[in-house]
């Protein structure tokens, strides 16, 4: 049970899309990594193919885990009236997609 006055709707909502943009991001990235796991082997050797497409769903299973606590804590912050939490997931999910892009992106030139 959230405690604490009830805040906004808007920023209750805002809140709420913020977590069912996670929830989406890490559908794209389980579905990123399992297109990636059926890539013909002649575009990736198959353990390059292995470690992309691990590397995609452990980003995934990432957002999808942090997606719910991430809500309640800002959820308790609008309702307590503190600052919102820093977004800790943010830079490990973009760095990742970006180390996988460009990895991904090394193999194929240098096919």
């Amino acid at each position: 049970m959230l405690h604490g006055n009830e805040p906004d709707p808007r920023f209750t909502l805002a809140n709420e899309r913020t977590f069912l943009t996670w929830i989406s991001t890490s559908l794209a990235l389980s579905a990123g990594g399992i297109g990636i796991a059926v890539v013909p082997e002649d575009v990736f050797v198959p353990w390059v193919r292995t470690m992309l497409a691990l590397m995609l769903v452990l980003l995934s299973a990432a957002a999808a885990a942090t997606a719910y606590p991430r809500w309640r804590r800002i959820q308790r912050a609008l309702r307590r009236e503190e600052p919102l939490p820093p977004p800790a997931l943010a830079p490990l999910v973009g760095y990742g997609v970006a180390a996988v892009a460009l990895l991904a992106l090394v193999l194929i030139l240098a096919r």
